[in-house]
């Protein structure tokens, strides 16, 4: 993924390529790794409500959430936090993790990952052929990039 140079990058509101996100609404790339020299991937992110991924663990990238629109429940680790927008959230690699919106409307989030390379995983979650359920979609596409799953998703430990 790593280019020899990047180069200054601007996005404006609704620009970017759009793929199906793997936690039930469209994600938007900002900036590919291959477009950063490697250093960040970056996506416009809407979680449905009541959807959010499993409980899964990064090997190579320390993950970042700015909060645009909404309110998102993150597990990080052992800790439950509610995350209203404009909250920031991070977490290192190694770190198991999860988040699901409870509310009944879509929250939108500006996700972050450095260095980059999960753009493996949403490409690869986005070509998954119709019927595959998503959690065995998810955790196909996961293994791609070196992403972990290793529990369920928040929403499910609520049910």
């Amino acid at each position: 993924m790593t280019t020899d140079a990047a180069m200054p990058i601007v996005r404006l509101p609704g620009e970017g390529t759009t793929i199906q996100g793997p936690a039930g609404g469209p994600l938007v790339f900002k900036v590919r790794g291959d477009e950063a020299g490697g250093s960040l991937t970056a996506v416009e992110n809407v979680i449905a409500p009541g959807d959010g991924p499993p409980l899964h663990v990064h090997a190579n990238e320390d993950e970042s959430w700015f909060i645009i629109d909404g309110t998102v429940r993150f597990r990080l680790g052992d800790d439950l936090a509610d995350a209203p927008a404009g909250s920031f959230v991070f977490v290192p690699r190694g770190v198991a993790h999860c988040f699901a919106n409870f509310t009944d409307t879509p929250a939108r989030m500006l996700v972050m990952f450095t260095p980059s390379g999960m753009e493996r995983f949403f490409d690869a979650f986005a070509a998954t052929p119709d019927g595959v359920p998503v959690p065995e979609a998810f955790a196909r596409a996961a293994a791609t990039a070196g992403m972990t799953v290793v529990g369920p998703p928040l929403w499910a430990e609520a049910s």
